[in-house]
């Protein structure tokens, strides 16, 4: 009856670790797969930006272009001086203005990967709790 016991309290050890790894495994597991698709989607989401941002760029240039051009062409007997310099102003306002927003928009968006970091906190807390 003891060697009974010591060989079902044996495998019971062993298939408690078994459990506990494989609690980890697919712990690790689910945080990795969490990662990925939080890599995927931050991954689409800057290129989405950058598509966004290069056609809003290329119009606006070649408006600002054709449209300066243009006013100093009507001005050019009269102020094209003025003209010049008045659109050289009004330009360098407009970057301040764009680079300022650019920033806060910036700030606004979420940190890469903020839901795995915050499962890994609240595992890492059970952890140390104990559950």
């Amino acid at each position: 009856m003891d060697t009974e016991t010591r060989s079902t309290s044996s495998p019971g050890l062993l298939a408690s670790l078994r459990s506990v790894g494989d609690l980890l495994v697919g712990s690790l597991h689910d945080r990795f797969e969490l990662f990925s698709l939080e890599l995927h989607e931050e991954k689409h989401r800057v290129l989405q930006s950058l598509i966004w941002l290069a056609a809003a760029a290329f119009c606006g240039a070649l408006a600002l272009i054709l449209a300066s051009f243009t006013i100093v062409v009507l001005f050019w007997d009269t102020a094209r001086v003025a003209a010049l310099l008045s659109l050289t102003g009004l330009y360098a306002v407009a970057a301040v203005v764009l680079a300022v927003r650019f920033r806060r928009f910036r700030a606004a968006q979420p940190k890469p990967f903020e839901a795995t970091i915050a499962e890994l906190k609240q595992d890492r807390t059970c952890i140390r709790n104990g559950n």
